[in-house]
Parts: C-alpha cells; sequence; structure tokens
C-alpha cells in the first residue's frame, strides 16, 4: 500500500536513543538494515530513502546514483572519509556528522593509549601474572609530567586531547595550518608551523586529524627517522595517516619507543598483521569513539541531524557541506 511517510534507514548498531526519536516521527518509516550489508543488498533499498545513518558502510556515487529521493546522510560519527562528498553535493544533498557526541570518548582513549605506553602498563602486568617481579627494574616506566606532547590536529577531539595534557603538565604542541596561532595560545598550547623541524623535541605524538590527500602517509620512514628514539606515537584518527610498513620498520628499528593504535589500515586488521606482533605495540579495535555514553550521545545527535534536514531547519554546525543550502 502507498504511503506519504518519508523512509528513513538507520543501522542496527545505532543507539536505541535515536532510533526511538526518529520512530517517534509520525510521518517517517523507520527501516533498520545491517550494518555489515554489502552493496548489492543496500542498493535496491535506496530507491525511496529520503534519509540515511552511516556506521561504516560506504556511500558513493553509486549509492547517491540509486538515492533519487534521498534528501540527508549522516554518519553516526565525525570521520567520512568512507563518503564521497561531491557526489551528495552535485545533488545538494548534506552531509552530516555527529558534531562532538563522541569528542570526548576519543580524547580519553588517546590519553588512556599515551599514558598505558609512558608506564608500560601491558608489560608490567604480564610480570605480575607471570611471577617475574625481580624483573621490574628492567625497563622502568616514565612520567607524562614535563614531557612534550604534539597534538596533530586541534578540532573536536584534538583540542579535548589538549586540555588532558595540560593537566598532566606536559609541553603541549600543535600542528594545524588551519588553526590561528592565537586560539591555540588561548588554549595554553604552542602552535608549531613545521612539523619536521619539530619533531626531534616531542616524546609523543597524538593524531587527531582527518584523513584526506593531505595526511595519508603523513607519518612515514622519513618523519619517524626524525623522531626521538624514545618517543611514542598514537593514533585514534584513522588509518593509513600512518603508513604501517613504515612504523613496522621504525618500531622494530629502534627508531621509535612504541605505538597506540585504535585504527588501522584495514579493519578488521588481519590477525597476522605484523604491528600486533612487537611488544610495543598496544592496540583497540577502532572503539576510541566507542563507549556507553557516546553511544547514546551519537545516536540522539544523529537522528536530530537527520529530522532537522527534512524539517527544513538543517542544523549547519553539523553539515560537511553546507554549500548545498546555498
Amino acid at each position: 500500500m502507498a504511503t506519504n511517510k518519508r523512509k528513513v534507514l538507520l543501522p542496527d548498531t545505532m543507539g536505541r536513543e535515536g532510533v526511538d526519536i526518529v520512530r517517534a516521527r509520525d510521518d517517517i518509516e523507520t527501516i533498520l538494515f545491517p550494518s555489515r550489508v554489502g552493496q548489492a543488498e543496500l542498493l535496491p533499498m535506496l530507491t525511496d530513502c529520503a534519509g540515511i545513518a552511516l556506521g561504516g558502510t560506504p556511500f558513493r556515487q553509486v549509492e547517491m546514483d540509486a538515492s533519487p529521493a534521498m534528501q540527508v546522510v549522516a554518519r553516526i560519527g565525525v570521520g567520512y572519509d568512507a563518503v564521497e562528498v561531491p557526489a551528495l553535493s552535485a545533488r545538494k544533498v548534506p552531509l552530516m556528522v555527529a558534531g562532538t557526541a563522541n569528542s570526548t570518548s576519543v580524547a580519553e582513549q588517546a590519553f588512556h593509549l599515551m599514558i598505558s605506553l609512558a608506564k608500560k602498563h601491558e608489560e608490567m602486568d604480564q610480570l605480575v601474572r607471570g611471577d617475574r617481579w625481580t624483573e621490574r627494574h628492567g625497563g622502568l616506566p616514565m612520567e607524562l609530567s614535563g614531557k612534550t606532547v604534539l597534538i596533530v590536529g586541534f578540532g573536536r577531539i584534538g583540542t579535548r586531547q589538549a586540555k588532558r595534557c595540560n593537566g598532566f603538565d606536559m609541553n603541549v604542541l600543535i600542528f594545524d595550518p588551519y588553526v590561528d596561532a592565537g586560539v591555540v595560545r588561548a588554549a595554553g598550547c604552542e602552535k608549531v608551523d613545521d612539523l619536521d623541524a619539530v619533531l626531534p623535541r616531542v616524546d609523543f605524538v597524538s593524531i587527531h586529524c582527518p584523513k584526506n590527500p593531505e595526511t595519508i602517509d603523513m607519518f612515514n620512514a622519513a618523519r619517524f627517522g626524525k623522531m626521538k628514539a624514545g618517543a611514542y606515537i598514537v593514533n585514534t584518527a584513522r588509518g593509513g595517516i600512518i603508513n604501517e610498513r613504515d612504523l613496522h620498520a621504525a618500531l622494530t628499528g629502534g627508531k621509535i619507543a612504541g605505538a597506540g593504535l585504535d585504527v588501522f589500515d584495514q579493519e578488521p586488521t588481519p590477525a597476522d598483521n605484523p604491528l600486533l606482533k612487537l611488544r610495543n605495540v598496544i592496540s583497540s579495535p577502532h572503539v576510541a569513539g566507542v563507549t556507553t555514553e557516546a553511544v547514546a550521545a551519537m545516536a540522539v545527535a544523529t537522528a536530530r541531524n537527520i529530522l532537522s534536514v527534512l524539517d527544513g531547519t538543517p542544523n549547519k554546525e553539523n553539515t560537511i557541506n553546507p554549500e548545498v543550502y546555498g
């Protein structure tokens, strides 16, 4: 039977809090789809779809072509490297992100990885479990206080990471060509303009920039070669910003001391990824932004983003391509 309701697709992993907001609308037909849906299964669902929320599902030109009624595409998160923005913009379809909904969660995970590396948490835990207490002086942990951290990207998450590092009395350097030095100074940090020149000074690198042509392979063999032998690198942004092969070589060759990785080139990363065999690597399965609180907040933000467009009052602050409203 024909219906005047607009159809909105939501992944089955979306937080209930957001799903309930959409379902409460009498003028919306809410349809859940498998979060790992294949393209062949997704395309037929899009033919009369007015809005869609995306977890990790790619949305590019072919999906846009299959969506003649599409009015809004929303990411349940802030990264959008799997979305072909020009394809949406050409059709005047906004791409929405979840704003600051998971920023605190990601910053906390990044700081957790930093402090776990500094305190050699994994190694110390194994000494206790293996009844090897006498070895505890063999590789001592370090303090964060007084150390220098370079935060790459000073947006929603980078600014929050800076607060945590400042709270531990670290010297906080910021590399972000798109942020004014005055904004950085006001946050109690120091802006640096030359990434290569500053690397020999830093004890930690914490990555919080988008993945795009400017940042792919940003950290490669040449840059690892400029870092201190005792330095650590943490990535909670996107796989591909660090060249994994070059990172492995740097870690095994003593160029840097360790790495904390929440993201990888391929996800899920293969169990035989050589990085996972190294004792100076700690990892997590791309969950930096996935806490109980963040899942609920992202779901609510995503639902409101979609409805704002369908209601004709788009949330421009959370729109990646606001030019579509012109």
